[in-house]
């Protein structure tokens, strides 16, 4: 689509609801923002969101770094780093579609065991393969929430927002030196993603009585619908795509 205009103004909807969605629940930004700006002006993906998936965060540093995991952060980090490069690789010289139809898969049943009161353990192990797999699709295709909020998923509120907040953050800017590097990101993405920014904080600021909902003990319930939504949300967008 070559109207810049209306490309702007239904993303930044877009934007504006995954916002809200993120700053409640920890995630959420690429399940809403990255299929409907893929549809509009796919060439300026998935750069546009990774600008956004890196500031988003910052906001919600500003009000609860304190309850970072750093532990568990640096082991998702760890993984993240591969994942990161084999998502670019998939960019490149991969199919997308075919990716993104397997992580939904995995996505869904993971949500579907996790539902039925199996828990997926947070250890180090763990986290380095959710960070390793969201590295992959979230360099790749812009959604890379839902395999560390699966881990998260039996933490406080708070302690899920901090977390994912600093992981998105590092792997956001992980994500566009590297799409950099392979000369996946160009100019007319930052442009599109910095004018996303508006939205973005406006729903920010719009997710402030969602937290305080979420973290009166529905928090777990949010993530596994936020995780499920995303990965059908993600299969969608590979089959159509």
């Amino acid at each position: 689509m070559n109207d810049l205009p209306l490309v702007l103004i239904v993303s930044g909807l877009a934007v504006f609801i995954g916002a809200i969605v993120q700053g409640g629940v920890g995630f959420g930004m690429g399940l809403i923002a990255a299929p409907v700006v893929t549809l509009l002006d796919p060439g300026v993906m998935p750069g546009a969101i990774q600008v956004v998936n890196f500031t988003l965060p910052l906001f919600t540093l500003a009000a609860e770094w304190r309850k970072v995991d750093w532990r568990g952060l640096g082991f998702a980090i760890l993984g993240r780093l591969p994942g990161s490069f084999i998502g670019a690789y998939v960019v490149v010289f991969v199919s997308v579609q075919t990716l993104g139809v397997f992580v939904g898969v995995m996505v869904l049943i993971a949500v579907g065991l996790t539902a039925r009161a199996i828990s997926i353990p947070r250890n180090g192990a763990t986290l380095t393969a959710a960070g390793f797999i969201s590295g992959i699709t979230g360099t790749a295709t812009g959604i890379g929430g839902p395999p560390m909020g699966l881990v998260y998923q039996n933490a406080k509120g708070p302690q899920i927002r901090a977390t994912l907040a600093m992981f998105f953050v590092l792997s956001a800017g992980q994500s566009l030196i590297i799409l950099a590097f392979v000369d996946r990101l160009p100019a007319r993405s930052l442009g599109v993603g910095a004018a996303l920014l508006v939205p973005m904080i406006a729903g920010f600021v719009v997710s402030g009585p969602l937290r305080r909902y979420l973290d009166g003990g529905k928090v777990r319930a949010a993530i596994l619908i936020v995780a499920a939504v995303s990965a059908l949300v993600l299969i969608g967008q590979s089959l159509l795509g």
